[in-house]
């Protein structure tokens, strides 16, 4: 009795194990380049929120993250870095958490000044996402700092971060990119869709490249809007976007 008993429980975990459905996710961090010479951020911890409310106990820590400062500057223009990846059951994620921690800086003129982010230190950061993930299918999403929004300037001279981030994912995206002269002209690129909503990027300041991610399929208005005073705005309509595909513009050149 107890030798069928035991092989009854082995029957049922085997039944178990192969009726779990599992997703992968991994998840990537990415910048747009801003005028700033570094934006350090300390990365503690990223979370996922796999239940349908936003309670403690469905928040799970990603495996292995790889955490510690990292200068977002490096990653501009199409570049990442891989934070973490997490296998779970397929299904919804409603909420990320981005944890950080107190080793946050950025560097103006060749001096480095500390970054004050109480509310990320505390809790983390929610971003809410919303993505399905389907049984046997590995994800990537990316984190998608906006370092040059990023940044706020304190009235006694200090400096504070309130991230601005979006989150995207390979499966449900397009891409816009480009390439403006003279890199003098220093732009802010942006990317208009037809129901207003504006994504946007800097051009690099040494190549002129630029790259704006995780756009929905659509019709969009790119603008390039320079810093230099002696460069006037330009306006690119009708750019189509398809999901899984860049979309690459003709040299932007201002006169």
């Amino acid at each position: 009795m107890k030798k069928l008993l035991i092989l009854m429980m082995a029957v049922a975990l085997f039944a178990c194990e192969e009726s779990r459905k599992d997703a992968k996710l991994q998840l990537f961090l990415t910048d747009a380049p801003s005028p700033y010479e570094e934006v350090l951020i300390d990365i503690q911890d990223v979370k996922i929120n796999v239940s349908s409310e936003d309670d403690e106990g469905g928040w799970r820590s990603l495996d292995d993250i790889n955490t510690g400062v990292y200068n977002l500057l490096d990653f501009t223009n199409g570049l990442d870095t891989l934070l973490g990846e997490y296998i779970m059951p397929a299904g919804r994620i409603s909420q990320i958490r981005l944890v950080l921690g107190e080793d946050n800086q950025v560097k103006i003129d060749g001096d480095y000044y500390d970054l004050d982010t109480p509310s990320a230190q505390q809790s983390g950061l929610k971003l809410n996402v919303q993505v399905v993930l389907n049984e046997g299918i590995t994800y990537k999403m990316w984190l998608d700092f906006d370092a040059g929004r990023s940044i706020v300037e304190k009235g006694n001279g200090g400096y504070a971060l309130k991230p601005v981030i979006r989150t995207f994912t390979e499966a449900t995206s397009g891409a816009i990119k480009g390439v403006v002269k003279p890199v003098e002209a220093k732009p802010y690129i942006m990317a208009i869709s037809a129901v207003e909503d504006t994504f946007g990027t800097y051009a690099d300041t040494i190549t002129g490249n630029f790259l704006v991610r995780g756009l929905e399929a659509g019709s969009y208005k790119v603008v390039i809007n320079p810093a230099n005073e002696d460069y006037e705005k330009i306006t690119v309509e009708d750019i189509a976007v398809e999901l899984g595909l860049v979309t690459e513009l003709d040299t932007v050149k201002f006169e």
